[in-house]
Parts: structure tokens; C-alpha cells; sequence
């Protein structure tokens, strides 16, 4: 569910001179594959991440592998590669859900940083986007990051759309402002509101963190024409199973408003031991009608504090932006988010 390996586009330039005019590129089903097959892939995503991100924790390829089985009941994805011998040299899927934005699919492309400029990623899109196109998703998106600058180039390239323009922060933990973060975590006498701490969502709030994850939808969008995303208690439940499964650590905080039992604040953290001075931001949302008390504060000064113990050796903390939600911005800039790189989500528009 997490992966932190590149979800984006890395395609290749122009074939090099002697390398043939079309690679080969196979179906992959990580599912009927075997375990090599799949370690093969993983490694060349952690291959791929160490190339752009040289500074960072490690990608374990294990886990990367592991990846590729993870998706929801509704959800299908369609991979593609590009083998020399066991090892993978590029590869590419195509996710879609079967119940909701059924007009829609997202694109993933990866190619190893030894085998680029030889025309194995622009291969692999080629099958992706007829792919796509038998089964009438006609609006693809995909990422890419500013570490990767090919990437940004070849999506222009494309005629895709910047739908939402992103920027990625990382704030470094030994610079917080405790006292900042105790102003924020201050709450008036008589408050109404909870602080709750998940790692796993209690069954009698499942429901209610469903409905609270669904606030979501009111985040910019951009240009994205994505129609609003329904969450299910089914869905956190396999959420959760895939997270665990990966040996990772999630993290929630809910705000609950005591008078109604109504969630109307919460934020998530993803952190794997294996990459402990990282730490990956997830959602963080407060419900329209509840803006205004200091809640998306509260929630996100209460989780510094909480990485701070629960995370041991994490240094950093990443998160997403987008460029036009100045109210989360500003709060994360408050905090000592600095700017780290750029993330768009592009959108291709299929005839």
C-alpha cells in the first residue's frame, strides 16, 4: 500500500545506436511468478530509488517484491517487463479499480539506470497504453518527481496534462519546536474533543474512521478529473493486512468529538525499522464543518511527539502538498517542513 519506491514515470530517450529497434516485452503476474521473478522486479525498483534518492534509507528489494502481490478486492493491475535473463531491466503496471473512477487508471514505469536511453521504457508504455485502451480507461495518470527531471520531459512529451502539481517537504526532527508543539497540543478547559492513537482501527471504530478517511475528497484535486472515492470498513481492513504484512508500522491519530462520537480530525505516519530514519506522512485531514479549532494542529504537533518515542532512529519526516492547499502548507511550514523536491501527478486524456 506504501511502497516507497518511485511511483512515477521513468522513460527512456531515442534507442542508442545498435540496440534493437523493439525490446521485448512480456505480461508479468507477480502472483504466478516465481519468488526470484518477483525479487528480480524489486530489486529493480531499490536499484532505481538508490539512483534518484542516493541519500536516503535503502529500498528493500524483499519488500518491493512483496508489493507487486498487494491490492485491494476490487482493484487489478496489469504488469509488463522487459527480461534479460533473470534480471529485470524495465517494468511497468497499470492499476485500475473495477467499482469506482471506472473511467480511470494509473501508470507506473520503471527502468533499470544501467538500460536507459535504449528505448525499453517507451516499449513497456507502448503495451501499457493499448492496455489501457481495450479496456476504455481513457484518463491514465502517473507521477513524476523533480529527481527525476527525463521523467517530467518525456510526460510533456506525451501531451499529458500537470494536473496537480505537488511539493514534497521534509522537516528534520532535530530542529522541532518543542514549545510549538506544546502551544499546539494545548486545549481549552471543557474541550470536547478526544485524542485517540491506532495501529490498528478498533472494530467499533471502523466505521467511523471509513467516514472520516472519505474528507479526503475534499483535498485539492487540481485538474484531476477523479470523481470522489467511497472507503470501506473492508477496505482499511485489507489497508491494514498489506501494511502488516510488509512488516510496516502505521501509525493513525483521530480526534472525536465526545458530544456526537463523530471522527473529525485524523493523520497517519507510515515507518519500517528497516528504514528507520524515514518517515513518510500520510493523510491528514479535519472535517470541513470542524475547521477552525486548532484540530489539524493538535493532531499533527500530537504525532511529532509520538515518531519522536515510538520511531527510534527516524530523523526525518517526508510529506506531499499540493501547491494550491496553502492551509496544510502552512501549517507544515510552520512546523520546519522545508522544501525537498517537487511531485506532479500528470493526466493523460486517451482519444
Amino acid at each position: 500500500m506504501t511502497s516507497t519506491a518511485p511511483n512515477s514515470l521513468e522513460p527512456q530517450a531515442t534507442p542508442a545506436p545498435g540496440w534493437p529497434a523493439a525490446p521485448t516485452v512480456t505480461p508479468f503476474a507477480p502472483h504466478a511468478a516465481t519468488s526470484a521473478q518477483r525479487l528480480a522486479v524489486g530489486q529493480l525498483l531499490a536499484d532505481a530509488f538508490a539512483h534518484t534518492h542516493p541519500d536516503d534509507p535503502a529500498l528493500r528489494p524483499e519488500t518491493e517484491a512483496l508489493g507487486l502481490t498487494h491490492q485491494l478486492p476490487t482493484e487489478r493491475t496489469a504488469h509488463y517487463a522487459v527480461w534479460d535473463g533473470g534480471r529485470a531491466l524495465a517494468w511497468g503496471s497499470l492499476s485500475y479499480d473495477l467499482e469506482q473512477n471506472t473511467h480511470m487508471a494509473h501508470l507506473r514505469l520503471t527502468v533499470h539506470p544501467t538500460a536507459r536511453r535504449q528505448g525499453l521504457g517507451r516499449a513497456v508504455l507502448t503495451r501499457l497504453l493499448t492496455h489501457a485502451d481495450e479496456l476504455g480507461r481513457g484518463t491514465l495518470t502517473f507521477g513524476t518527481s523533480s529527481r527525476s527531471p527525463a521523467g517530467e520531459a518525456f510526460a510533456t512529451t506525451l501531451g499529458a496534462q500537470p494536473a496537480l502539481p505537488m511539493r514534497q517537504s521534509r522537516l528534520d526532527l532535530t530542529t522541532l519546536d518543542h514549545d510549538l508543539l506544546s502551544r499546539w497540543q494545548t486545549r481549552p478547559d471543557g474541550d470536547p474533543f478526544h485524542l485517540h492513537l491506532w495501529q490498528r482501527v478498533p472494530d467499533d471504530y471502523l466505521t467511523r474512521v471509513a467516514d472520516m478517511m472519505m474528507v479526503m475528497n475534499t483535498a485539492p484535486k487540481g485538474d484531476l478529473e477523479q470523481q470522489d472515492w467511497t472507503i470501506t470498513p473492508e477496505m482499511i481492513r485489507s489497508w491494514e493486512a498489506m501494511i502488516e504484512e510488509a512488516n510496516e508500522t502505521r501509525f493513525m491519530m483521530a480526534v472525536e468529538d465526545t458530544r456526537t462520537g463523530q471522527l473529525d480530525a485524523y493523520s497517519e505516519v507510515f515507518w519500517m525499522p528497516e528504514r528507520a530514519a524515514l518517515v513518510y506522512q500520510g493523510a491528514t485531514a479535519v472535517r470541513p464543518s470542524a475547521r477552525g479549532q486548532g484540530l489539524g494542529k493538535w493532531v499533527k504537533a500530537a504525532m511529532l511527539r509520538h515518531v519522536l518515542h515510538a520511531c527510534p532512529g527516524a530523523r526525518w519526516i517526508q510529506t506531499n502538498n499540493a501547491n494550491e492547499n496553502a492551509p496544510m502548507l502552512g501549517i507544515n511550514v510552520a512546523l520546519g517542513f522545508a522544501p525537498y523536491s517537487t511531485f506532479t501527478e500528470w493526466q493523460l486524456k486517451r482519444a
